[in-house]
Formats: structure tokens, sequence, C-alpha cells
């Protein structure tokens, strides 16, 4: 059975809540997933040589990611988004500007990585508004592997052209009902319709897989062929933080191994409503990963 190697790049921060921290950004908590799930996933980013640099750099050595990947950068601090929870815990984000995920560097030792041991890379679009990691970013685009989108939009932190020229490099797109609003506003102008819009999505961009998370009401799934709904309930909801990340580390893998569709949705659904259930994005052990590292390898396994 082969074992895929899946590289993300993009942000890292940490999750400023009230009264505590969590080490965050979608990039980093979809291939710390992957990597608890699987045993392998690779991260490219960048840090300030901060106090919460130093931080990164231990959670990076102690769950035995590859560290000559994350690059320190001696100006720009490391990335931070203060979290405001609303009432039905959904997070609202204030970012921090100028930080050092959005200066990340192409040299050797990245394009080394993604030649040899990249299967897939998984991108979004906010590491993308600085015109530094985005050359980066692109420069990744066009080889041999597959790409896998996780739109993300922040307020005031994309434009058309980003949002265009992530879907054309897409083989896999994930965004939310929001998201998938604005890019129909944006780029496609048609009347508004799930199912429809969805399917002009991927025709128009090539897309091969394609998720809409919608919130409470759980997610839509559609490939070439066919369409699947799933809602999973959620027990003791803590905080929505992340959970689309951990749907996304699931699509990715099912999408890998050729999964059937309502497998996808259903285990990555129920995988995300896991997420919500805890403090932050990332959980503070393993335990949560055991049962699904075995649906996995059931599911390869069939």
């Amino acid at each position: 059975m082969k074992k895929f190697n899946i590289t993300a790049i993009g942000e890292i921060l940490f999750d400023i809540y009230p009264t505590y921290n969590r080490v965050g950004g979608a990039p980093f908590n979809f291939i710390y997933h992957i990597k608890k799930l699987t045993g392998n996933g690779y991260f490219i980013s960048r840090i300030g040589e901060d106090e919460l640099g130093s931080e990164i750099v231990r959670i990076i050595k102690e769950n035995d990611f590859k560290l000559e990947l994350i690059q320190i950068d001696t100006i720009h601090p490391t990335g931070t988004a203060r979290v405001q929870l609303s009432e039905n815990k959904i997070p609202q984000f204030t970012l921090g500007l100028n930080c050092a995920y959005e200066f990340i560097e192409y040299n050797e030792e990245i394009e080394s990585h993604v030649n040899i041991l990249t299967d897939l890379i998984y991108f979004g679009t906010l590491a993308q508004r600085n015109e530094h990691s985005r050359k980066t970013i692109r420069s990744l685009w066009g080889k041999d592997i597959k790409y896998f989108c996780d739109l993300n939009l922040r307020k005031n932190f994309y434009n058309k052209e980003i949002m265009h020229s992530s879907l054309v490099n897409s083989h896999v797109l994930k965004l939310n009902s929001d998201e998938l609003k604005v890019i129909n506003e944006t780029l496609l102008g048609s009347s508004f319709n799930l199912e429809n819009i969805s399917l002009l999505l991927m025709k128009k961009f090539n897309i091969e897989l394609l998720c809409v998370t919608l919130g409470e009401n759980g997610a839509f799934l559609r490939n070439r062929d066919s369409v699947h709904y799933y809602k999973s309930e959620v027990e003791n909801l803590i905080d929505t933080v992340g959970a689309g990340d951990a749907y996304a580390s699931v699509l990715c893998t099912g999408y890998l191994e050729n999964w059937k569709l309502d497998t996808i949705n259903i285990i990555a659904s129920e995988f995300a409503g896991e997420i919500c259930a805890i403090k932050g994005a990332l959980p503070k052990d393993d335990e949560i990963y055991k049962k699904y590292r075995e649906r996995i390898i059931n599911e390869n396994e069939k």
C-alpha cells in the first residue's frame, strides 16, 4: 500500500484566546492531523526569532516534523490571531500583520523536498496576502503532483486574482458556503444554488473533488459523478476553531486513497466534530486519533 507524501505550506501562528493561547494556522492544523493520522507529513513555513517562535520550534521537534523546512525570520514576528467566540462558538479572528509566515523564501531545501518527497501540496490564500510568500507558494505549482486548496478567505486579505490563480491550480478544493458565494459573485456570476454552482465551479476550473462545509448543517461533497451530504452531531461543543482543518485532513487522505464519496464525508465530518469538543484546533494528546487511525487503515485495506 503506497504511503503518500503530503506537504503543507503557509501560516503557523498562535491563536490568542482571552485566557489562553493555542498553536494554529490552517496549514499547520491540517498537516498536524495528517501526521497523527497517517504517520507522514511535511510542513513549510516561517517563524519569528521570538518567544512564540521558540515554542513553535519545540512543538515541531516534539512532533517529528522536518525542522529544515521551518525558516527563522530575524525581522518579522511569529504570526498571531486573536480569537473571539460567538454564542454559537463560531470564531472571529483578528490577524496580526507583517508576520514571518508572509515572508517564506523559496530555497534549495524547499525545491529538493518538493521534487523528491511530495505527492500532494496543500495551500490556502492567507499566506498569499504578501508577495513574498505568494511567490514562493506559486513556485511550487505546475509540477506533476496533486494540489489541495483550502480557500480560507479572511476579510481584506484576498482578491480576485489570488482566488482565480488558486482555483486554476487545484485538484481538490475545500471552502465554506460563504466563500462559495464570494467565488460565485466574483468569478462565476450565476444565480446561487449549491449543487449547480459547485458543478459549474468544478467544470470551469477542472477540479476533481470539491467540499463545501455548511456549518451546523454539515458538509456537501461532490466529485465529477455524484454528490453527498452529511451532518455529524456534535456533543459537548466547546469551539469550532480548526474543525474545517480536521475535515480537510481526512478529505485529503480519502482523496489520495480513492475512497468512496460517502466514506470520505462521514469520517471527515465525525473527526471534525471531535475537534469541536476541545479547546483550540489541536488536541493536547493523541487519544482522539486512535480510532480514526484504525478507520483509515480499515478503509485502505478494503
